[in-house]
């Protein structure tokens, strides 16, 4: 099977065996004129050096796509490359047939072809778009941002970010080195292993290991830069900034820092959440965060920092506020950046939570995998099968010593314990289960399809750590 179609089967099989008619005929409504969205080649400098990754760009080069919620999606997607691939829309809820994963129902969509999309866009947040391939390590996503026509008369300057992992390896280079480098007789505990190292800290007294990264990149990116040249954003002394944050990388968590600004968390994974100020917030693979800063009145510049987890390894921008000189920053601090876990999803309260009912269908998932011989999956005590209208809830168990950032298309779920501990959490698309933990969610199955739900580490998922969210036909 080659790489960049592995994912056709884990989702497909389920998908052909329960295609609802209503579904199988995918047609677009006609309307005014779409916008256009090209999948290209594109060369980039990193490290003094040119690599050639993908983009998605609209016709004037911008990179990405902005709607405002409640508009129809109407994109036509042109894949102007000389391969194969398929486009998710990241934290959106399109029907199904739109949703971008290879054979579920839409085949890949072949090099120099077209496919056009047509959908109620839906609600505001922050969102973003990848491919469903292992072409998402080079650099095939881009933000998707649905603004809030309540915020049209707010004084705030957005700013967008997206992070990534870059090696100057191909994807499927840096997953077969995984294997052989789990395989090595020497003991997984740091060393360099030539892009398979794996980070590690003791996690107990016991001596349980757990491991942080699977890879070693050769850099770490914000909008394409890294901190020896980053991008520098104007902004007004005494203005309010949103940071719209995106974790656009493959195998690799960040802790945002705002350093001597006082951020104020609102929205996670593009949903609302009740205010929590702090200068330091954890993104996982997948995960959005929208970030509001106020700026003081001073001629100074301000390092918007993602610290690697476990590594002194950083990324980011630079606000520079009129008249304020630009003090470089490296791209190795003197710590190890934060490991994440479960601290702050505890805290988080949605706006607009689930309303109080009681679960229809209860499922148990065990997350699992042998690191020694790179395979990954998730076990169900019964495949997840629900009716419309249905509540269902999820319990996700991670048995590994590495954390899994899962995600569910189709849908956002609310987190409702943690290690068996009941709350009213946050609404979401993506949430973090660290090692020898458990998170449980809810999901209104209000979306018919045959849903992907997966690690959002690119490589667990390649795999195998790759289930499917479907509805009775």
């Amino acid at each position: 099977m080659k790489r960049r179609e592995f994912l056709v089967g884990a989702v497909a099989g389920t998908a052909a065996l329960s295609l609802p008619l209503a579904l199988s005929r995918y047609a677009v409504a006609a309307g005014p004129e779409p916008k256009l969205l090209t999948i290209v080649r594109r060369t980039i400098e990193v490290n003094g050096k040119a690599a050639s990754v993908f983009g998605l760009q609209q016709p004037d080069g911008s990179v990405g796509l902005r709607y405002r919620a409640d508009d129809a999606f109407n994109l036509l997607l042109r894949n102007a490359t000389a391969e194969p691939t398929i486009i998710h829309w990241h934290g959106l809820t399109p029907p199904w047939p739109s949703d971008g994963v290879a054979d579920a129902p839409l085949p890949l969509m072949a090099a120099n072809s077209e496919r056009a999309f047509d959908f109620p866009v839906g609600r505001p947040g922050t969102y973003w778009m990848h491919a469903h391939t292992l072409q998402e390590q080079a650099l095939l996503a881009a933000p998707l941002i649905v603004a809030d026509p309540a915020d049209d008369g707010r004084d705030e300057q957005e700013v967008v970010i997206l992070l990534h992992d870059f090696s100057f390896k191909t994807p499927e280079e840096l997953l077969a080195g995984l294997v052989p480098a789990a395989t090595a007789s020497e003991p997984m505990s740091g060393m360099d292993m030539d892009h398979g190292a794996h980070g590690s800290m003791d996690m107990s007294a016991g001596g349980a290991t757990m491991d942080l990264n699977d890879i070693e990149y050769d850099a770490y990116l914000a909008n394409d830069r890294t901190l020896d040249n980053p991008e520098i954003v104007a902004v007004e002394r005494s203005g309010r900034v949103r940071l719209r944050l995106i974790n656009g990388a493959t195998a690799t968590a960040f802790t945002i820092d705002t350093g001597e600004l006082e951020g104020e968390l609102i929205a996670v994974d593009g949903q609302a959440i009740e205010p929590i100020k702090g200068r330091r917030f954890p993104l996982s693979m997948g995960q959005r965060v929208d970030i509001r800063l106020e700026l003081p009145d001073e001629a100074k510049s301000f390092p918007i920092l993602a610290l690697r987890e476990g590594s002194p390894h950083r990324t980011g921008i630079i606000l520079r506020p009129v008249g304020a000189e630009v003090t470089k920053v490296a791209m190795q601090g003197t710590e190890a950046g934060p490991v994440l876990d479960l601290v702050l999803e505890s805290e988080l309260r949605s706006l607009a939570p689930l309303a109080e009912r009681t679960a229809d269908k209860s499922f148990a998932m065990t997350l699992n995998g042998d690191m020694t011989a790179y395979k990954w999956g998730l076990g169900l005590d019964q495949p997840i099968l629900a009716d419309l209208g249905d509540r269902i809830e999820i319990k996700m168990t991670n048995m590994t010593m590495m954390a899994h950032p899962m995600h569910l298309h189709g849908h956002h779920f609310q987190v409702v314990a943690i290690d068996g501990r009941r709350f009213a959490g946050a609404v979401r698309d993506t949430v973090l289960v660290p090692p020898q933990r458990s998170v449980t969610i809810a999901v209104e199955a209000d979306n018919q399809g045959q849903w992907a739900f997966h690690c959002h580490h690119l490589y667990h998922m390649a795999a195998g750590m790759m289930s499917t969210f479907g509805y009775r036909v």
